[in-house]
């Protein structure tokens, strides 16, 4: 572990958009990192990223995880290798930050959460909402039973249709693991769950749309806890609008919420209230996509200096088996009973 004031060192796995646009230009920003290596299993395209941006050494995966060197692993691979990759990475003692999903099963998700336990390493979970201050605000209000009983909560993660113009590993079902429920699905069920303080689920239902690819396009589910909250999401690839929708709105008997912009109203003296909490907004407005990665990477670096803990990523396994029932409702048609 590296030491509290002591500059951490980082490898990165995998060299595409996210490393490149998001990763890499905050890491940079900070004096207290050094990227050491990249690696990708395309070459030319680790080299290029690590020209760009002052990478000397190009790594393969095995020589990443094991490097005495490196403190902690930023996973940003194709998803297939996200497991594979935390676990290696666990074993040598290192710290990972895995974009999500943690892995493509229940199953997968477990044996991270077990490697982890076993190591002198951490696991954060690249779920960058869980850091944008308009989500804990409204966690906050639903954990305090400020909009009464809840009976809903529905997710809308639309993306544009653009042209395809030539199949990557996302369209692929053994690599992705899914279409658009688990690209977007993912992220946004986590949003949902982790607003609620990750209920158990009872029962989902889901339907699955599109042939242009291996994998939907489009999909749409409605599961229930064991608390009675209906959940419902509706994830696309092919949204026909102006603009992408990733939305979220709370139902609840005594107020309702929805974000973004964060929103909430209150019954109060019979009439409803807006109690939005008021959130300082740097000049300029707020970025809430790159700044929640930049708060994300800067709790990643305060678990490696020991200054922060990173809990066991252990609702990743009900997510994904929620994921993994729901492609089994939508192959069956029916409703799945998950406990």
């Amino acid at each position: 572990m590296a030491n509290k004031g002591d500059r951490v060192r980082v490898g990165l796995a995998g060299a595409g958009a996210i490393t490149q646009v998001v990763h890499l230009p905050i890491l940079a920003e900070r004096e207290d990192v050094e990227v050491v290596a990249i690696a990708d299993t395309d070459d030319l395209k680790a080299n290029t990223i690590g020209g760009r941006f002052g990478i000397e050494r190009i790594v393969d995966d095995e020589a990443l995880c094991s490097a005495e060197d490196i403190d902690g692993v930023l996973i940003c691979a194709p998803s297939y290798r996200h497991q594979d990759l935390a676990v290696s990475a666990l074993a040598a003692g290192k710290h990972v930050l895995v974009e999500r999903p943690l892995s493509l099963s229940a199953a997968g998700a477990r044996a991270v959460v077990e490697a982890a336990t076993q190591s002198e390493g951490s696991v954060v979970m690249g779920l960058a909402h869980r850091f944008r201050p308009d989500v804990s605000a409204l966690r906050a209000f639903i954990a305090g039973g400020e909009l009464g009983e809840l009976s809903a909560v529905q997710a809308s993660w639309l993306n544009r249709k653009v042209r395809q113009v030539r199949t990557t590993w996302r369209q692929l079902a053994e690599q992705a693991g899914g279409g658009a429920l688990m690209d977007l699905g993912v992220q946004a069920l986590d949003l949902v769950l982790w607003l609620l303080g990750y209920p158990s689920v009872r029962t989902v239902r889901a339907r699955l749309y599109g042939d242009e690819f291996e994998v939907e396009e489009e999909a749409h589910l409605d599961a229930e806890t064991e608390d009675g909250v209906t959940i419902s999401l509706a994830a696309s690839w092919r949204f026909h609008g102006a603009a992408d929708i990733h939305s979220v709105r709370v139902l609840g008997s005594e107020g309702g919420a929805t974000l973004p912009p964060l929103s909430v109203y209150k019954q109060l003296g019979g009439r409803p209230l807006d109690v939005t909490p008021r959130q300082p907004i740097p000049r300029g407005g707020e970025d809430l996509f790159t700044n929640a990665y930049r708060r994300q990477i800067d709790h990643f670096i305060r678990v490696m200096v020991g200054e922060a803990e990173a809990a066991l990523p252990e609702g990743q396994i009900a997510l994904m088996g929620l994921i993994e029932s729901a492609y089994r409702s939508a192959e069956e048609g029916r409703e799945v009973q998950l406990s």
